[in-house]
């Protein structure tokens, strides 16, 4: 008897191509549509380790992917349901990010500009005609349609996407990514469409000068300057800016969401919709320079992510930590990490599909489990215990640290030397203390963990030294077990047993 026609229609109907990224349930594959030779991308979610939850958002991504048609959004073109993989089948966009696009252009101007967010806009609009809230509007979502010179702005990413009736404005949890997110978001106020038109604010500053309003490197004083709404125009940059894009901005980054512009108001905007006779045509070379700042700053932070998950086209980038209610909050490690908090109603079915990059149960206690590992390798090196340090390691641990004189080192032949003849032997007695560690959890594979150590130990004459070093550690899953994979220390403050050997 033939298997169900459900079960085989994908391969029945495409032919999967070469991988183009994948996350921790997903792979996402080129494929062509057999009866045409179209190309498209298949992100392929294993089901299986889905939970009933996430299951849910996947069906609503689905949802409203399939209502959204239009020139500026990926499209989805089928979604197969088969017995333990789902198969999304989207547009197969080529073109990369537009940020990076623009760098690489010989002529950038404010009308470029305009023409850039008057796409991003229409897309936008788009969604809210349908009562769709994207909720995570940011550079990594603006792709574009193919390499061609004036190819088409596409938004996607939509697993953080709600739907909305009309202009309602309810509490459908925190969700979205620091730099773009809204004072309403912030404040944990009733939100909806308005949301979408700040992150566009936020963009639209980015696009004209190359940097973004809000910039912190500490969360609270981020959240604190979105909340008052605190950017300004800095000269000279701001100068050769006219007067019209600065309004546009000031209408979109207005707190008051019920004052904010709508989408289809800023269409209508002069400096939109009348650019040729409003928006400046000179080249802005000084953008062009902070944009590719800007770009090498994101791909920075993401680097260690995006080597293990799926391709950014496909999805989000995010890290769940507890608050102190308890609930959980998908908190950033950089302001282009998305954040979700899953902690809503469960009929409410709004919180955000998110089930690509990670297993996120129990993160307090994965980062707990990191920290402990961390001690257990430092207490190897205070014990002088090679063989406990070397399991704990990956064979290829990369390090910098002072003894290598600023050499990146590799493998553990230079650790060797210090354990055979330094550590271990000089000191009666050695104290190391771990103080403030931040463990960042990257994917469900890979963490960072930095802290400051603090070591006390007595040498052969009885004298007592203190050293303080700072360190960053990446530590790798491999075989269900953590391994250190590379290692940066700080010169030490204060006299060092790796050192003083040799004095």
């Amino acid at each position: 008897m033939a298997a169900p026609a459900a079960c085989t229609r994908f391969s029945d109907n495409y032919e999967l191509k070469e991988e183009l990224g994948k996350g921790a349930f997903s792979v996402v594959r080129r494929c062509v549509q057999k009866s045409t030779g179209l190309e498209f991308a298949a992100k392929i979610i294993n089901t299986k380790k889905l939970s009933a939850r996430d299951f849910q958002k996947l069906e609503r991504e689905a949802r409203i992917c399939r209502k959204l048609q239009h020139p500026n959004i990926v499209r989805l073109h089928d979604s197969i349901q088969e017995e333990n993989f789902h198969y999304l089948v989207f547009d197969l966009v080529t073109g990369g990010e537009l940020f990076e696009d623009i760098v690489a252009r010989e002529f950038y101007s404010e009308a470029d500009a305009s023409h850039c967010i008057q796409q991003i806009l229409e897309s936008v609009n788009h969604c809210h005609q349908n009562g769709v809230v994207h909720r995570d509007l940011k550079p990594e979502n603006l792709l574009l349609a193919s390499k061609q010179k004036g190819a088409a702005v596409k938004l996607a990413d939509f697993g953080l996407a709600i739907e909305v009736q009309g202009e309602q404005q309810a509490w459908f949890g925190f969700a979205g990514t620091p730099g773009y997110l809204s004072p309403e978001v912030l404040k944990k106020e009733p939100y909806g469409k308005p949301v979408d038109i700040w992150a566009c604010g936020v963009i639209l500053y980015i696009l004209l000068v190359g940097y973004p309003p809000f910039w912190d490197e500490d969360q609270h004083r981020l959240y604190a300057q979105i909340k008052a709404g605190a950017y300004d125009y800095p000269s000279p940059e701001w100068d050769t800016v006219t007067p019209e894009a600065k309004n546009l901005i000031n209408q979109m980054l207005t707190v008051n969401p019920s004052k904010r512009i709508t989408a289809s108001e800023a269409l209508k905007h002069p400096w939109i919709c009348q650019r040729e006779r409003v928006a400046s045509v000179v080249h802005r070379q000084e953008t062009v320079d902070c944009l590719k700042k800007f770009n090498a700053r994101r791909k920075l932070k993401g680097a260690i992510l995006t080597t293990m998950l799926a391709t950014r086209n496909f999805s989000s980038r995010s890290i769940i930590t507890k608050k102190s209610d308890g609930s959980q909050v998908k908190e950033s490690t950089d302001s282009s990490t998305t954040l979700e908090d899953d902690d809503v109603k469960e009929d409410s079915d709004v919180a955000g599909y998110q089930p690509l990059e990670c297993d996120f149960y129990d993160m307090d206690a994965r980062k707990q489990e990191i920290i402990k590992m961390t001690e257990q390798l430092i207490e190897a090196i205070n014990t002088g215990d090679y063989e406990a340090y070397t399991k704990i390691c990956d064979p290829h641990l990369t390090a910098f640290e002072p003894e290598a004189l600023g050499n990146l080192v590799e493998g553990m032949d230079f650790h060797k030397f210090y354990f055979d003849n330094v550590l271990g032997k000089n000191c009666k007695a050695v104290n190391t203390t771990i103080l403030n560690p931040h463990v960042h959890l990257l994917g469900e594979d890979a963490a960072c963990i930095a802290y400051v150590r603090l070591t006390q130990y007595m040498d052969k004459q009885g004298q007592a030294h203190t050293q303080q070093s700072e360190e960053t550690r990446v530590w790798h899953k491999r075989d269900n077990k953590w391994q250190n994979v590379h290692f940066h220390r700080s010169g030490v403050t204060g006299s060092s047993p790796f050192t003083f050997a040799h004095k």
